[in-house]
């Protein structure tokens, strides 16, 4: 390797990689009962490819966080999916710091770390997951009480996320909001069915072509063999 590439390849990755040097303090005075209700998940910062293949797909996605007895706190998200709207509920375990929680994800099998990074609880809140700065897991999302996408709480969130060393690529604002679960169920129910039968004929039209291709090799089959 020449000095000149050696060179490039330092500044890439000096301004391309996380800033592990910065102290992430949770919210002072968290107050999970102020912190609990609806919010929208408006923006995600994540360097992982996978997050680079499908980035272009997030949408504004409604969430409810609840506090249960022992102080935990369960957050219930809404996707609509092609079969209708899919509900996935996460727990997050309180820890002896307010504002920050644990919970053992399902996906990568590990347990990771939630931190309440900064909220005014009636506007946003912008929330780490995973302070070890991975680039396969660590995360951050701006949350919004209202689904519209504000300038400033942009900013705040961009500004942020750059400054623990997120390239610019990896930050993404949804620009369209997810229908659920705001759409009546009616509408649901009919953007489901308009799905089944999508899938219908599309299986529909494979047995057509498959039988069309079926007949055309037995009649050459039958004329060879005359």
């Amino acid at each position: 390797m020449t000095l000149a590439l050696a060179l490039l390849l330092c500044m890439f990755l000096g301004t391309h990689g996380f800033n592990t040097q910065h102290v992430i303090e949770p919210q002072p005075n968290f107050d999970p009962e102020k912190f609990s209700g609806e919010w929208y998940r408006l923006g995600l910062a994540d360097e992982s490819p996978f997050f680079a293949m499908v980035k272009n797909q997030l949408k504004v996605s409604k969430g409810l966080l609840e506090q249960d007895a022992k102080g935990n706190m369960n957050l219930t998200m809404w996707t609509m999916r092609p079969y209708g709207c899919s509900v996935n509920v996460y727990s997050y375990e309180m820890t002896d710091v307010p504002g920050e929680f644990t919970y053992f994800s399902k996906r990568h099998k590990i347990t990771k770390d939630i931190t309440i990074v900064e909220t005014n609880y009636t506007d946003y809140s912008l929330v780490l997951k995973y302070k070890s700065m991975d680039k396969e897991y660590t995360q951050v999302a701006l949350y919004g009480r209202s689904s519209i996408l504000r300038p400033d709480l942009i900013q705040i969130f961009r500004s942020f996320a750059l400054t623990l060393g997120f390239s610019e690529e990896a930050i993404v604002t949804a620009t369209e909001v997810d229908p659920c679960p705001i759409l009546e169920p009616s509408q649901l129910w009919i953007h489901t069915l308009g799905y089944i039968n999508s899938v219908l004929l599309n299986i529909w039209g494979r047995v057509f072509d498959l039988a069309q291709t079926i007949i055309g090799e037995m009649q050459h089959y039958n004329a060879s063999s005359v």
